[in-house]
């Protein structure tokens, strides 16, 4: 069994079993981003084995508050399956969630394929179908979520679920780095952020995600989903915590947890 394989299988049977494994970096101090990726292709091949597909992409620590807080400082990728997609309530036990965290981002639904490299943040909006508001509920399958960038990377990009808003916007009639938004949690205040906490501009790290994808082959494909990074902190969550944001301007979304 190869190093990807061995680690890819821990991190799928943590997942299924609800459990954490020690930090891989911990475990082998020697593994690299590649490494990593690698690990994270074949966690990835063993979800797919069990029936799920592809629906989209990622991007992860992107934001310099998410950054600070996870004493991660650069960006990720990681894949999104249809069994992640949540349409409704998320049933912390049900969707296989151990430590999850809630995050607003904005989505980015393409109706076009972009394929790395050259790729720029104009060529994302003229593939873009139309952006959503969004949460992603991050989760990591790492001991305390005690993470270096090799482990979130081979982690699928630290993802758990995510669940998207019903309003849906032409990105050419906004601003996206001027776009705010503003999150509750059980319906006090929590925070707000801006379209540019993201790179400076949402479609600039959709830009780096083709380009960073297409470096391993890996394109973004019409009809994906695409998760552009948090515009604020993450926050725990907790069975019974409702999440609610507005991206303002646009629409709003909800996370309830059960």
């Amino acid at each position: 069994m190869t190093k990807a394989e061995q680690y890819g299988a821990d991190l799928y049977a943590a997942l299924r079993n609800r459990s954490t494994i020690a930090p891989l970096a911990a475990r082998d101090p020697a593994l690299t981003i590649d490494d990593a990726y690698a690990i994270s292709l074949d966690f990835l091949a063993r979800r797919l084995k069990d029936g799920e597909r592809v629906v989209g992409k990622k991007i992860g620590v992107t934001s310099k508050a998410v950054q600070d807080m996870l004493g991660v400082y650069q960006p990720d990728f990681g894949f999104l399956t249809d069994a992640m997609h949540i349409d409704g309530d998320i049933d912390i036990a049900a969707t296989g969630l151990i430590q999850p965290r809630a995050e607003a981002e904005i989505a980015f639904i393409l109706k076009d394929s972009l394929t790395g490299p050259g790729v720029t943040a104009a060529d994302v909006i003229a593939a873009t179908a139309s952006i959503a508001p969004c949460f992603e509920i991050v989760d990591s399958r790492i001991d305390d979520w005690k993470i270096s960038i090799v482990d979130t990377v081979a982690d699928n990009a630290s993802c758990g679920v995510f669940v998207l808003g019903e309003a849906r916007a032409d990105p050419n009639a906004h601003d996206l780095p001027a776009l705010r938004v503003t999150v509750t949690k059980n319906g006090a205040p929590l925070s707000e952020g801006l379209g540019s906490a993201v790179q400076g501009n949402p479609a600039e790290a959709v830009a780096w995600l083709a380009n960073t994808l297409g470096a391993h082959g890996v394109t973004l494909d019409a009809g994906d989903i695409i998760l552009s990074g948090s515009l604020v902190p993450l926050e725990n969550a907790v069975r019974g915590d409702v999440f609610d944001m507005t991206l303002h301007g646009i629409g709003s979304c909800t996370a309830r947890f059960i």
